[in-house]
């Protein structure tokens, strides 16, 4: 990251001991090992870092913002400069003068006890002698007179990004103000630029982001170009909307809306350890843990900002003083990349254990015990006329979740996607499209419309206190929303300008060849409406499919704090629920097809090759999931894997590389043998040859073995499936034809870019 470097672990709450005696030992005197290969697997990640327009875009715009601060002379890769002059000399210099006890910081969230913890602490890592921080003093940037204009090439689709120097975080007073006109202009509802750009559709996209540093903080605006539209005109779009700020041209009381949003924000962060922790990690790295009160009263403090403090900042701030980059479509212009070098491969001795590592396998630990699920306890289920209720009440804060769930997709209508896209620029009989964003915004709630290939879920969250309005309003909404010819014809040419823009991103056309090696020529990525089919759409068409979502038989899904039957009484008040359900429309099929070997090859103008296999297994086998999931974790779904290890840990052939089994969602599918590298282009061959071998043979490696079923039973134990979570594995299960009244409590776990999971991942309650 730009200011801090963080290790990040998630383990069982009775494996705390254990935790800590491996970490103060490896912070006690590290040992750098697989020196020489994991300095290729950075060579591997700047060269990745070359292919990325985004990323160039990003260090363009600091080099800009900073040229002189280490915001924008050293960024988070390196230079190749600094890549070609490794030293592990410099290394051991860098781990003494900044691994220091005043630098650092342990933060945990979970389930334990702070006091004994912080004992348990103090203890672990009482051996680290005090010594004095040395602290980064960045150089005083010089202001800037005039625009900065840079420009950077590539394949990708054109952008243009806006960055403005601000005060540091240090700065508390400018922070909040420039927190609360970060959300003025984009906050995904109400916003100018959400409801002036986006939902009047003036750029193919616009958005704002604010990034909060010590020494400095950044305002980045960014916006893509309509067909037809040059990209200094998407500038003048959105500088137009500082402007709007710099007059007062806004409604002052969308800063009270905002600060209600925060709150629900801060509610829906603290339902997650990870979050917690990583409030307490800025707080510690931001403010060096010095102002924690400052932190929580920072929402108070933004209720206090005014139009004319927000005024006042952008007049002072936000003028001609930017860095404005153009990203234009063109030759993947790179002076230099960081070429392969000789590489002895390293014997990986994963079957040998050190004496440390079996003292720490002696530590004791208290045994955790599953915790299962028991539907007819952990839920409720009842109906509300034809639509089943699934109910889980919160009892931890006052926030609602409610889902109507339709078991029809895209795969039964095409034009489904395109409707529910549609919905967002449309008003009703009483309000503007702008009006209904406001409404939401102002009562802390939102909804979305997702259709799935073959489920649709609408979603109505927020405070408890406002469910009756929030589900009143969208109910209303969608039932009488007016066609609007002028918007969807502005859709439609969006549409086809990012299909155009789609054909030039290597992460889409990855995904394409890979669904095309699944099922073959007709498969799920290329099964949408075609120019012609969209140029026939009429307003009318998508309002009808609208109007008419609430007549197909679908689930009520609530996790709230309302009691069972008052959630009930108010869902038969105010939700339309058919009679009669219209039948679904036929879902089409797509087969995983695939007869003997091919190779699919896309060229495209880049550093790295990016390489998958894909094979289709067997249809799905209940009977098969143990195994399935041992060997994703013993071959090739995490870093202590067979495929990690090998290519990357002992032979430096690839920064990324996973392989694994996908399983299907339901009874009917089958399993897809998934297997990936991304690899420098001289590596390729050594790359493939490598994979290929891990394919053909499996090497046996016992402790490797013995390592992942440990690791499974240990998350069977300690893993939890909890909240809106516990109705969707019941769900899940009926997919894949599993009825049972009882379900194990633990959820599959997702590896690498593989969908491994059988059911959700589970909400954690432990550390």
């Amino acid at each position: 990251f730009v200011e801090e470097t963080v290790y990040e672990e998630d383990i069982p709450s009775n494996a705390v001991d254990k935790y800590l005696a491996v970490q103060a030992e490896r912070f006690r005197d590290p040992v750098f090992r697989l020196f020489h290969t994991e300095l290729e697997a950075v060579y591997e990640e700047k060269n990745r870092g070359l292919d990325s327009d985004p990323r160039k875009v990003w260090e363009a715009m600091l080099d800009g913002l900073f040229p002189v601060h280490n915001y924008g002379q050293q960024s988070t890769l390196g230079t190749i400069a600094h890549l070609k002059n490794p030293s592990l000399i410099a290394i051991r210099d860098f781990y003494n003068k900044y691994y220091v006890p005043g630098n650092m910081g342990i933060v945990m969230a979970g389930d334990f006890n702070s006091d004994e913890l912080i004992k348990k602490i103090n203890r672990a890592f009482s051996y680290m002698p005090v010594k004095p921080v040395v602290t980064y003093e960045g150089i005083n940037e010089q202001p800037l007179s005039a625009p900065v204009v840079k420009e950077v090439t590539g394949p990708d689709a054109e952008n243009i990004s806006i960055a403005f120097r601000l005060p540091g975080s240090m700065n508390h007073h400018a922070e909040v103000i420039l927190t609360v006109i970060g959300q003025l202009l984009v906050n995904g509802k109400a916003g100018l630029m959400d409801l002036n750009l986006n939902k009047q559709q003036k750029v193919l996209s616009a958005g704002a982001d604010v990034h909060n540093w010590r020494d400095y903080s950044l305002l980045v605006l960014a916006g893509k170009a309509k067909e037809g539209q040059s990209l200094e005109e998407v500038k003048d779009i959105l500088l137009s909307q500082l402007d709007l700020l710099r007059k007062g041209s806004f409604d002052s009381s969308l800063i009270r809306s905002i600060i209600s949003n925060f709150k629900l924000g801060e509610l829906q962060g603290m339902e997650s350890n990870d979050s917690r922790a990583t409030t307490l990690m800025n707080s510690f790295i931001m403010h060096k843990g010095a102002q924690w009160k400052t932190d929580v009263s920072y929402i108070d403090d933004m209720a206090k900002v005014t139009r004319d403090q927000v005024m006042g900042f952008v007049n002072e701030y936000l003028n001609n003083n930017y860095v404005v980059v153009y990203k234009k479509k063109g030759d993947n212009k790179i002076p230099e990349k960081v070429q392969k070098p000789p590489i002895t491969p390293i014997t990986i001795n994963s079957d040998v254990q050190s004496d440390f590592s079996r003292s720490v396998s002696k530590i004791p630990e208290n045994i955790l015990r599953p915790e299962w699920l028991d539907y007819n306890k952990d839920m409720s289920r009842t109906m509300a006329g034809t639509s089943p209720i699934f109910y889980v009440q919160n009892k931890d804060n006052d926030l609602f979740r409610l889902y109507y769930r339709f078991d029809m997709g895209n795969w039964n209508d095409k034009q489904l996607a395109l409707a529910a896209g549609y919905l967002q620029y449309l008003g009703d009989d009483q309000h503007t499209t702008e009006q209904i964003s406001r409404m939401f915004y102002d009562i802390a709630c939102s909804f979305s419309i997702s259709p799935g290939n073959e489920n649709t879920m609408i979603t109505i969250s927020g405070l408890q206190e406002n469910f009756d309005k929030a589900v009143r309003l969208f109910e209303h909404f969608i039932l009488n929303c007016k066609p609007d010819e002028e918007a969807l014809k502005n859709l439609k040419a969006r549409i086809l300008k990012s299909r155009v823009d789609g054909k030039a991103s290597k992460a889409n056309i990855a995904k394409g060849l890979v669904s095309y090696a699944v099922y073959g020529e007709k498969n799920p990525f290329n099964y949408q409406i075609s120019a012609d089919e969209l140029k026939l759409v009429t307003a009318s068409d998508l309002v009808t499919v609208l109007h008419g979502l609430f007549n197909y038989k679908h689930t009520i899904i609530y996790y709230g704090p309302a009691a069972l039957n008052k959630l009930v009484t108010g869902i038969k008040a105010i939700h339309h629920i058919p009679a009669t359900p219209k039948k679904v429309p036929p879902a089409v099929k797509f087969e995983k097809d695939m007869t003997g070997n091919k190779v699919l090859f896309t060229p495209y103008d880049m550093v790295q090759s990016e390489i998958t296999w894909v094979n289709n297994s067997i249809g799905y086998d209940r009977s098969k999931t143990a195994i399935i999931q041992l060997f994703n974790s013993y071959f090739g779904g995490d870093m202590g894997s067979v495929v990690f290890q090998t290519i990357r840990e002992s032979k430096a052939l690839a920064y990324a590389t996973y392989s694994g089994i996908s399983s299907p969602d339901k009874k009917e599918g089958r399993y897809t043998v998934l297997a990936y590298i991304g690899s420098q282009a001289d590596k390729m061959n050594d790359a493939v040859a490598a994979m290929n071998e891990l394919l053909d043979s499996l090497p046996l490696r016992q402790e490797t073995l013995a390592n992942g079923k440990e690791s499974i039973r240990k998350s069977i134990a300690s893993e939890r499936i909890t909240k809106d979570g516990i109705v969707f594995s019941y769900l899940a299960a009926l997919r894949l034809g599993i009825e049972l009244p009882l379900m194990r409590a633990s959820a599959r776990r997702a590896s690498s870019g593989l969908n491994l999971a059988a059911t959700p991942r589970s909400s954690r309650t432990d550390a």
